[in-house]
């Protein structure tokens, strides 16, 4: 079963020099039905002015990675990490006995275009750390690309939860797969584009749960840039 989550039903704030849509409840935005799938609690879908951005705030026992679709990110944090986050880079956090951190807009004069997305850690109290990889297009042209894991599997990143994320894109005749054991979830957001999934015409914006499915099909693509879970079979995250 695919339930779809349109782009427009989520929540949205525009502050000036943040425009942001929350696919699940954040901040003052709280939709009793949305409040996270499995143990995906945040999807944010951020837009963030020129030399703007967030100043340093804490986080403790939270995943939070940040995937970049256009633009320039530049982040700080309290274990001394200074780096500058780029399109095809994925960035992972693992929060653990806490950590402070800033995200700022790097340019002066072009927008830059984010998710940042949190997930429920299956360890607490765990030495913060910080991770970055660049997976160059061609490794997620046409197909799905592992960049998050439990195991660190084929170059990914590494994560506290039994969670797996993967990247595609896709455009015209390019078509993916993605196998899910019978026993797991899924949940898919598309980042920008448009593509059929199993069938199912999902645009930018739009999200879907996935339950009692045993494939996942990705056809039909307009220059569609998508991202999967693959989760634990549990509705709410526990935490």
């Amino acid at each position: 079963m695919i339930d779809i989550r349109h782009a427009k039903d989520r929540g949205h704030f525009n502050f000036g020099w943040l425009d942001t849509w929350h696919t699940f409840s954040f901040g003052s935005y709280r939709d009793p039905s949305q409040h996270g799938f499995s143990d995906l609690l945040v999807i944010n879908d951020d837009v963030v002015q020129p030399g703007l951005g967030f100043g340093i705030h804490p986080h403790s026992d939270m995943e939070i990675f940040t995937y970049i679709l256009e633009g320039a990110l530049e982040h700080k944090d309290s274990m001394g990490t200074g780096s500058v986050i780029l399109p095809g880079d994925v960035q992972m956090m693992s929060a653990g006995t806490g950590i402070r951190h800033s995200e700022f807009n790097h340019s002066k004069d072009e927008l830059v275009h984010l998710l940042q997305i949190w997930i429920i850690p299956d360890k607490r109290g765990v030495q913060p750390r910080y991770q970055q990889v660049h997976f160059p297009a061609d490794e997620k042209r046409g197909k799905l690309r592992l960049i998050i894991s439990p195991d660190s599997a084929e170059g990914s990143l590494n994560v506290y939860q039994d969670v797996r994320v993967y990247a595609g894109l896709f455009d015209g005749n390019e078509q993916g797969a993605l196998a899910l054991a019978p026993d797991r979830y899924a949940y898919v957001h598309v980042a920008r584009g448009s593509l059929d999934v199993n069938g199912v015409r999902m645009s930018a914006g739009d999200g879907a749960r996935v339950r009692r499915e045993s494939a996942l099909t990705f056809t039909g693509g307009e220059n569609a840039e998508v991202l999967v879970w693959d989760l634990r079979p549990n509705e709410l995250p526990g935490y």
